[in-house]
């Protein structure tokens, strides 16, 4: 145990998240979400919600400059409260948020350099965390 890290943060997704390097991106997935098919490196992290995930991520990792996070598009259109909880959690906000389509989601996650899938169930409960600069000063 660690004085000063989430509890959500296993050794394993520290390991991942320190090995990655400036915009390299992290999937925070729904229960829903083909993280084994998409993903080179997958954490399971199950009952947890990705909120919960990204919050705990956001603590250690500063976000790039814009966009910092990807948000799947639900089908409707519509920002969910599940997205908006992503939004909180990630201290981004509409504006400085990219929503992708589903199946475009699909190929940008494939690109990313982990994917942490949860036990989240809400439908589009997904976000793709793009690294900052560590120690940069809008970190």
């Amino acid at each position: 145990m660690l004085e000063g890290i989430h509890p959500l943060l296993t050794g394993e997704l520290l390991l991942h998240l320190d090995r990655m390097g400036h915009s390299d991106a992290v999937v925070v997935a729904d229960a829903h979400f083909p993280a084994w098919a998409l993903g080179a490196r997958v954490v399971d992290l199950p009952g947890t919600t990705t909120p919960a995930v990204v919050a705990a991520i956001r603590s250690v990792l500063p976000l790039d400059d814009v966009p910092g996070m990807d948000l799947m598009t639900s089908a409707d259109g519509v920002v969910l409260d599940v997205q908006r909880e992503l939004m909180d959690a990630a201290g981004t906000d509409e504006d400085s948020t990219r929503f992708v389509e589903r199946f475009a989601y699909y190929d940008v996650a494939r690109g990313a350099y982990l994917v942490v899938r949860t036990g989240e169930t809400r439908k589009y409960g997904n976000a793709l965390l793009r690294k900052g600069v560590v120690g940069h000063p809008s970190a």
